[in-house]
């Protein structure tokens, strides 16, 4: 499979390096490393597939040029439109041309990620009762001086789309009723602090996102009938911890099950892996999830501009 990137930042330069020997061309508009200006210069027949890793507002006009061109794509999150029929016509087109479009999550291929969703989907747990998660890193200055990422909802469609993909890989489908929690602008001019949760669905979920964090770190905590899990930090941060604790009845001190990984983050080589396979599968495109995160992040982040007072 022969690809392009589309966006020399440091996403694309991660997808570049990954790609390898696959890797033709890349395109960025303002970067002397990239061979070409614009996707429309690049010739269709040099390519079959494009590494999206573009702002969101160009998102869905490159994405809708590829899928016409019957290239398939790997765009970065989250897929972004400003109202719903835009990614139902991107669904349609892709399906018609037999082209992949496909989101990227990376963490979905974090080892301890998938670990809990396998745990969860055992039943080991019994019933899940409460999902907590953060995600901090310490970018708020490099946001800041960004000119389209501190902007609007800031840090919620950054980190919180990628919180809100994970509880969807490890529990299925969510309930509607995300609400704001807290919104602070701290040192930024979009929200630079969010909390947002979940009561009505099962489980009940919290999710806490910042880039003020100044050691990147990662924790989750899931607490069930039978038991808890736990993760503590990511390979890309390590050492990431996976923690399950089987609860004792009445009570007492739970026996555990810890692993511990010390590697360099994964997630990058297995998603382009994954990518290709499903390209080879021609597996057919469903953005029904980005729908649904399109709509939540939309509502939740008008309401986390108006809490911050952005």
């Amino acid at each position: 499979m022969r690809v392009i990137t589309i966006g020399l930042g440091v996403q694309g330069h991660k997808r570049r390096r990954v790609a390898g020997a696959d890797h033709v061309a890349a395109v960025d508009p303002v970067n002397g490393e990239a061979e070409y200006r614009r996707v429309e210069d690049v010739p269709l027949d040099a390519y079959d597939a494009a590494l999206a890793c573009i702002p969101d507002q160009p998102k869905m006009d490159v994405l809708g040029y590829l899928v016409g061109h019957g290239k398939h794509v790997l765009v970065e999150k989250p897929l972004w439109a400003e109202d719903d029929r835009r990614i139902e016509q991107l669904q349609a087109a892709a399906r018609a041309e037999g082209v992949v479009c496909y989101t990227a999550y990376n963490h979905r291929f974090e080892p301890h990620y998938v670990r809990m969703r396998d745990l969860v989907a055992s039943g080991r747990l019994g019933r899940v009762y409460r999902c907590r998660m953060f995600y901090g890193n310490g970018t708020a200055r490099l946001v800041r001086e960004s000119a389209w990422r501190d902007t609007e909802a800031g840090v919620l469609p950054d980190l919180g789309s990628h919180l809100l993909d994970t509880a969807r890989f490890w529990f299925g489908e969510l309930a509607e009723d995300f609400r704001v929690v807290s919104a602070s602008r701290f040192e930024n001019r979009a929200p630079d602090h969010v909390v947002i949760a979940s009561e009505a669905g099962k489980p009940k979920i919290e999710l806490e996102m910042t880039l003020l964090q100044w050691r990147n770190h990662f924790t989750c905590d899931v607490l069930a009938e039978k038991g808890t899990a736990h993760i503590r930090s990511l390979c890309k941060w390590g050492p990431s911890t996976f923690t399950h604790r089987t609860r004792i009845l009445p009570s007492g001190r739970p026996p555990e099950e810890s692993v511990t990984l010390v590697q360099d983050d994964p997630t990058w080589e297995a998603e382009y892996a994954h990518f290709k396979r499903i390209v080879l599968a021609k597996q057919p495109t469903d953005l029904s999830g980005d729908l649904w995160l399109g709509r939540t992040l939309r509502r939740l982040g008008h309401d986390a501009v108006k809490a911050a007072g952005a």
